[in-house]
């Protein structure tokens, strides 16, 4: 079995090599007055989050720790931005763009939770 910080660190690169794909198709598809692929990826990852976690139970076989740590603690840790989804409003409030700043976090959190129970139902659905 390769060793778990291993596991995590390799996962992690992905994760984060992934982020910074979403961001950029943001910037060439969106405005940058809203920090769209923060938002994109807290999205996606809840979808993610949602799909590997439905998929690990499903399998709940001996290499389950394993692959949670590739892909959950990995992948979806190197992936998702909630740090950077925090700087990002408190930016956006300090900027004076309070609704704007409201919206983000309502809708940020919503939809990433969103994200998670339709990836779950979408590994129970099959």
């Amino acid at each position: 079995m390769m060793n778990s910080y291993l596991l995590v660190f390799l996962g992690g690169g992905i994760g984060s090599v992934l982020r910074l794909g979403v961001y950029r198709l943001t910037r060439l598809w969106l405005s940058s007055d809203f920090p769209w692929g923060t938002f994109a990826v807290n999205v996606i990852g809840g979808f993610a989050a949602g799909l590997v976690t439905g998929w690990l139970i499903a399998r709940s076989a001996g290499s389950g720790e394993t692959a949670s740590l590739f892909l959950m603690t990995g992948i979806l840790g190197g992936f998702t931005t909630f740090s950077a989804f925090s700087v990002d409003a408190v930016l956006m409030i300090q900027r004076g763009q309070q609704v704007g700043a409201a919206m983000y976090i309502l809708a940020s959190v919503v939809f990433a939770i969103i994200g998670v129970v339709v990836g779950l139902a979408a590994t129970r659905a099959g």
